[in-house]
């Protein structure tokens, strides 16, 4: 019986996503217990072979979509609406999860009972401006993860650039104000039922970040409880990257997300960078902002007060 759907988005990226296939051969889940959805945003660089070569060794379907420029939201959904598992867990390619990753996924979600959970998993090697990248290729054993993760553990070294934030609040810090923020789709898992309830990633989003946290904010008021699991380990493998750039479509789907719910909470993401990311829950607490849910039901209800047709006056009335 399934209990989990394996979604990857990739684009020419064949040698990280080989790297990736092979970490799940060594999952300790059983085989016909998990799949594997690769969705393919277009590669012309053997993608589809190297994905094609896993299915005796994987339970593993391939879809490939034109290219229509960066489409990774487009590519998810792909994904998540052909999952047939009852959680989604979501890589990108060129992550290598540890052999016990799906199933601490699936622990926390059982662990959950009747609310729905979002998983956050541990990603070592997880940095924005790729630095140490060729010492960092030097290091990952690709053909081993777990040996890679116990040497990093050990040495608490390329931690996952969240780490402070973990020890700041906690594994579970679903009592923050806005835990979404935290929810990057690198190693992350939902509920499929629930991630289609809301609609699954946000198509309109056409560059690189924000997405994920888009669809964590909306699984977030959708009634989800968000948890880290230190088990549910990964490594991120460096590709080549612009921390510019990144940060600059960044910026622009911050803008568009904080237009797009305009409550108090959304539009502190146009603080980034001035402010840093992981301060938003603190500056929320300080200044008493409302729960967004709560900000956007009392401006209905003065909005419904505003517009309310008025009892006709008597002839008489002066």
């Amino acid at each position: 019986m399934l209990k989990c759907s394996v979604v990857i988005p990739t684009y020419n990226r064949a040698e990280l996503l080989g790297h990736t296939l092979h970490a799940l051969t060594r999952q300790t889940l059983p085989r016909e217990e998990f799949e594997v959805i690769v969705v393919d945003d277009g590669s012309d660089d053997g993608t589809d072979a190297v994905a094609r070569s896993f299915q005796d060794r994987l339970n593993l379907r391939y879809f490939f979509r034109e290219r229509e420029g960066y489409r990774a939201a487009k590519t998810r959904n792909v994904g998540i609406f052909k999952a047939e598992a009852e959680v989604c867990v979501l890589f990108d390619c060129g992550v290598l999860p540890g052999s016990g990753c799906l199933r601490a996924h699936l622990d926390s979600h059982a662990a959950g009972g009747d609310r729905p959970v979002a998983v956050t998993g541990y990603v070592f090697c997880y940095n924005f401006d790729g630095g140490d990248a060729d010492l960092m290729r030097e290091t990952i054993d690709v053909a081993d993860p777990d040996a890679t993760i116990a040497m990093l553990d050990a040495n608490r070294q390329w931690v996952d650039m969240r780490e402070d934030f973990y020890t700041k609040y906690g594994e579970d810090y679903d009592v923050l104000p806005a835990p979404w923020m935290n929810y990057w789709t690198c190693n992350v898992s939902a509920r499929t039922d629930q991630l289609r309830a809301v609609g699954g990633f946000d198509e309109d989003f056409v560059a690189w970040g924000g997405e994920d946290i888009d669809l964590g904010y909306r699984l977030y008021r959708d009634g989800a409880r968000f948890v880290l699991n230190r088990e549910a380990v990964a490594i991120h493998c460096p590709h080549p990257k612009s921390e510019q750039v990144n940060n600059s479509e960044a910026d622009a789907n911050y803008r568009r997300m904080a237009d797009k719910y305009r409550t108090p909470i959304t539009r502190l993401l146009l603080s980034i960078p001035d402010v840093h990311f992981f301060n938003l829950n603190d500056i929320i607490t300080l200044r008493g902002m409302p729960d967004c849910a709560d900000y956007l039901a009392a401006n209905d209800a003065v909005a419904r007060t505003a517009w309310a047709p008025r009892a006709p006056r008597p002839a008489n009335s002066r």
